[in-house]
């Protein structure tokens, strides 16, 4: 397997010098100060803390349940193959297999599925096979499905406007943009999405979404909803792909509008009781209770891959149809790479985005749900392929793992092609 990658920087601790387990992180009943980790200092955004949090969201932030109905969880078939030490020269000169991929992008856990056979799955750090890890902005393709889900009953106009949904965003940025401007995040915003920065407008939707805690005086929204009443227009909507999370929660509140429910009882009605899920899911929510609809589901590894080979399928799983074929493949033809060239993902060259989701263009079509530090879910349809993956790495941008994770996954689908 050919894998390309960059060397890690040697300032950073590697995968198994900050595993949560090694380093006693919240063990111990109360744990020691030193070990301890909250919500309210803001310590489970630092790294290597975050290594143990997002395996552990409930016991920091107010949560849904994403209840997974009382029928038996689907089959998911093993058929393990040794694909960890596969192995060959990579780009820069170092060898590099699969295994030791996951170690240098951080992982937590990967499950991987062909021909919808599990055929590998591991864990690491904190994470455990019945334990939920919070998928972050993944969870905006789950909202898009959705949507194309209540688009396809007719339930949902993508031309219409946002206000027939929700008038009350009339005199915001969203006042005269329409649903799929918001759907494929063409929208002209103001609002800015910099992790690094803390004056970015991410760290105000962090604040009113319920994780990052409030600061004494602070002035600005405490709730997803007034958030987006907030916020301001810059550009023409339309014109180009710019991702910003505050398109994926009007989304979400569309939803709810069209479907007559809660996200959660939303998610739980089409997909995750229909699909089998092994384990609830749960998102979490802000100080209103509503649901973060741009990055706030947490499921376990087994069962984001169900939803990934769900996908593959074209929406059909557990021997039913669960999302409509039309909307598997309008998403899978993907957007308009020119509109998404100009955001500059020098990682995803000719990469396009459409109703949530990012679609590469690449020689076997695969598409993908993706979520900071890590998270991810890769469909290669040519393969027969699907990858679910979560991670706590040290950068919350994907640039960071794309360079090792994307090569890595081609590599590996040549392989269980060339294999039969």
């Amino acid at each position: 397997m050919s894998v390309a990658t960059a060397p890690n920087s040697s300032a950073t601790p590697s995968a198994s010098e900050t595993d949560p387990e090694a380093l006693g992180w919240m063990q111990g009943f109360p744990p020691p100060r030193d070990k301890t980790i909250t919500f309210q200092d803001g310590s489970f955004r630092s790294f290597p803390e975050l290594r143990w949090a997002w395996s552990n969201i409930r016991q920091l932030v107010p949560t849904v349940n994403v209840w997974r109905g009382t029928g038996p969880a689907s089959v998911l078939p093993r058929a393990e193959q040794d694909i960890g030490g596969s192995a060959s020269v990579t780009m820069d000169g170092r060898p590099m297999t699969f295994e030791r991929m996951l170690g240098e992008t951080y992982a937590d856990g990967i499950a991987v599925l062909h021909r919808g056979r599990l055929i590998y799955e591991r864990y690491f750090g904190a994470l455990q096979s019945h334990k939920p890890h919070i998928g972050m902005s993944v969870t905006k393709s789950f909202t898009g499905t959705l949507a194309g889900i209540l688009v396809a009953e007719g339930k949902i106009d993508p031309q219409a406007p946002i206000t027939d949904y929700i008038p009350e965003l009339k005199a915001s940025a969203f006042g005269d943009a329409r649903v799929h401007e918001a759907m494929d995040m063409t929208t002209g915003l103001q609002y800015t999405e910099v992790y690094t920065d803390r004056n970015s407008d991410v760290w105000g939707l962090r604040r009113a979404n319920g994780m990052a805690p409030i600061p004494p005086d602070y002035e600005g929204a405490t709730n997803i909803f007034d958030f987006l009443r907030g916020q301001k227009k810059h550009g023409e909507h339309g014109k180009a792909f710019a991702y910003k999370t505050v398109n994926s929660d009007v989304l979400a509140f569309i939803c709810r509008r069209a479907g007559g429910m809660a996200l959660a009882e939303l998610l739980s009605q089409r997909i995750w009781a229909p699909m089998g899920a092994e384990e609830d899911a749960h998102y979490h929510v802000d100080r209103i209770g509503i649901e973060s609809g741009g990055g706030g589901l947490s499921t376990t590894l087994r069962d984001l891959a169900r939803f990934g080979e769900t996908i593959r399928n074209h929406g059909r799983f557990n021997g039913r149809q669960i999302v409509p074929s039309s909307v598997v493949e309008d998403i899978a033809r993907g957007g308009d790479p020119a509109r998404f060239k100009p955001a500059g993902y020098v990682t995803l060259p000719g990469a396009s985005y459409r109703n949530q989701w990012w679609v590469t263009h690449n020689a076997h079509g695969a598409f993908m749900a993706r979520g900071v530090y890590g998270q991810g879910i890769y469909i290669d349809p040519k393969a027969e392929m699907v990858i679910a993956r979560y991670a706590s790495h040290p950068m919350a941008g994907n640039a960071a793992n794309d360079p090792v994770t994307l090569p890595a996954y081609m590599a590996l689908a040549k392989d269980l092609m060339a294999g039969g």
